[in-house]
């Protein structure tokens, strides 16, 4: 998986939490306080679309840009790549479950199936 930059990051947090999607112009408004020119917006939202994190919608004047998919997918996708890395996926899921909350694990057990 491609690894993102803290600016990345932040526009790609900020096109989550637009539901519709947003224009450059308008990802730049929701980012104000960075005082981004235009073309940074542009040029982040480009290599977002290379790496595969963002799709532009061709159909319509601005370009408007979503997010290729939700947050809780791209999490998971990065939790199985680091899992992936380990030598030993058992000790890591073990240690894993070790630092969770009761009602994580709770939740996780419901997932698959077990009743506490």
């Amino acid at each position: 998986m491609e690894t993102l930059g803290e600016l990345e990051r932040s526009v790609l947090n900020t096109l989550w939490n637009a539901e519709d999607g947003l224009t450059a112009a308008g990802l730049r408004e929701e980012l104000q306080g960075r005082d981004l020119a235009l073309t940074t917006v542009h040029t982040v939202l480009t290599r977002l679309e290379k790496k595969g994190f963002v799709r532009r919608d061709r159909g319509m004047r601005p370009h408007k840009y979503l997010a290729c998919s939700s947050r809780e997918d791209h999490v998971a996708d990065l939790m199985s790549e680091v899992l992936d890395q380990a030598p030993d996926r058992q000790a890591v899921l073990a240690r894993f479950l070790g630092t969770v909350s009761e009602s994580d694990t709770a939740y996780i057990g419901s997932l698959l199936g077990f009743r506490r």
